[in-house]
């Protein structure tokens, strides 16, 4: 079975959008981050973060996105925060409806290891 095979079975959703973060610490690969984005349940905040993902969205013809952002925040054995190419430090904020959206819902929990948060 190859690998996509294997993470396909894992899946919540199969329809869901899966994404990957190609992860460096000081310049060198540490591994792969791949995500399943839960469209299914949050179909706007999913198409926001995989066009982010993607490179899609574009400002000025530019792709604008998580490519070459940082990990801001890391708590050892509890979470990884990232994702601001704005400001680099959690406290900007883009999307690709402007400059925020509403949330769409707090339905999910986080109840185990590996959830995803926008």
């Amino acid at each position: 079975m190859s690998e996509w095979d294997r993470l396909v079975e894992k899946l919540r959703h199969p329809e869901n959008p899966v994404v990957f973060f190609d992860v460096a610490a000081g310049g060198a690969p540490i591994g792969r981050i791949v995500m399943e984005l839960f469209a299914d349940v949050c179909p706007k905040t999913a198409e926001n973060f995989r066009q982010f993902c993607t490179g899609e969205m574009r400002k000025d013809g530019v792709p604008v996105g998580y490519k070459n952002s940082q990990f801001h925040r890391v708590i050892k054995d509890f979470m990884i925060q990232g994702g601001d190419f704005v400001n680099g430090d959690g406290t900007g904020m883009t999307s690709i409806y402007g400059p925020k959206f509403a949330d769409e819902n707090f339905d999910l929990k986080h109840g185990e290891p590996g959830i995803l948060s926008m």
